[in-house]
């Protein structure tokens, strides 16, 4: 009877590190925070990944569902605004202007909010979305 538990065990544990190792934690050099990673699903992160990439391939569609995309609360949301910090930094900011311009107001909204907590939490203290983006700051709170 043991070695029966052990054995359902063992392919319970070989079952769940399978599907965690499916995820993607890094999309085009843009790390996905751990709190946002561990609480998603494979098809969560399948979905995310595929935004990032689709928003560093300058589809604006794809950064207003990034804008929306569940986080799980708390850390989770900051690491989503690292991750759309980064791809900010990786596009550079004029690129991402053109973007964030064809969002509507309440997804600018959301935009500036994920950054400002993003900047705060992913890096080292003190950047600050006036600082770091001056140009797209005034985009996002017109």
């Amino acid at each position: 009877m043991q070695n029966f538990k052990m054995r359902n065990l063992s392919i319970y544990l070989l079952l769940i590190l399978t599907i965690l190792s499916c995820k993607e934690s890094e999309v085009d050099g843009i790390e996905i925070g751990q709190d946002l990673y561990i609480g998603q699903s494979l098809e969560q992160n399948n979905k995310l990944t595929e935004l990032i990439t689709q928003t560093l391939n300058k589809n604006s569609n794809a950064l207003s569902e990034l804008t929306e995309f569940w986080c799980g609360g708390g850390a989770g949301c900051y690491d989503l605004g690292t991750v759309l910090s980064d791809i900010v930094y990786k596009m550079n900011e004029t690129e991402f202007i053109k973007l964030a311009s064809k969002l509507e107001t309440e997804r600018k909204n959301s935009l500036k909010g994920l950054l400002d907590v993003g900047l705060e939490y992913g890096y080292e203290p003190g950047r600050k979305i006036e600082i770091e983006f001056p140009k797209l700051n005034r985009i996002l709170t017109e």
